[in-house]
């Protein structure tokens, strides 16, 4: 089934050119040029995912983020901006963004991000096929990977694609200390520049979920100099 794709840019220069590639690369794409518009594109079509403006008229890319978020609306987002700004980068990953790619970028580049996300958050054939379902089950906590679901003394969690992707290479590896950087390059599958914060901000998300007490974890355990580890709790 073809993907459709959800441009969210102001700039008409940058829109069109975007529409152009997407499209040669074989997508379905959907343009809005201010926040509100894409905002409410996204509720209306539900795309596969969203190439997202930071800086925006009506509404911004961080507000935007933010209000889908609040929707649970679990639609990827790659956030676009021409500011090499950390504090702007860790603040929209923050806030739900899976990826982020600062201008100007070659439309390549694009596609090659674009096709990365969604390989990550859609299913293989044989995936689907799958008779049996892997599932994670420590005290308390439980999550089923091809669901997309956890559960925390039964309650329902939510996740942003990025943070559950996480999470579940972290019960892949369970018990193994995993750098940052090895973070880096296995969940969000390039480097992002060193920024090695972007990992430290979803492991915080991820304790706040999924910890009784996210300051005294017991799944997530820093490896003080080295990375994180999902530790299986003793019985």
């Amino acid at each position: 089934m073809t993907k459709t794709i959800l441009v969210v840019e102001d700039e008409l220069s940058i829109a069109t050119l975007l529409q152009y590639n997407l499209e040669q690369a074989g997508f379905n794409v959907l343009l809005a040029h201010d926040g509100k518009k894409g905002l409410d594109l996204a509720v209306e079509k539900t795309p596969d995912l969203m190439l997202l403006d930071l800086m925006l008229p009506t509404m911004d890319g961080v507000e935007v983020c933010k209000e889908l978020r609040s929707l649970r609306m679990n639609i990827p987002i790659i956030m676009l901006t021409a500011r090499d700004d950390e504090f702007d980068k860790v603040l929209g990953l923050e806030l739900g963004a899976d990826d982020y790619m600062t201008k100007p970028f070659s439309p390549r580049e694009v596609i090659a991000r674009v096709k990365a996300v969604l390989r990550r958050f859609t299913p293989s054939a044989a995936e689907e096929v799958k008779t049996g379902e892997t599932t994670y089950e420590y005290g308390s906590l439980k999550v089923f990977p091809e669901r997309f679901e956890a559960f925390l003394n039964d309650e329902a969690l939510e996740f942003t694609p990025k943070e559950f992707e996480l999470l579940v290479y972290l019960l892949e590896n369970k018990n193994r200390v995993l750098t940052r950087d090895q973070l880096l390059s296995s969940v969000w599958n390039y480097d992002f520049a060193g920024d090695t914060r972007i990992v430290d901000v979803h492991i915080s998300h991820l304790r706040d979920k999924i910890e009784e007490n996210s300051r005294k974890p017991l799944f997530i355990k820093t490896i003080r100099g080295l990375g994180y580890k999902f530790e299986e709790p003793r019985k």
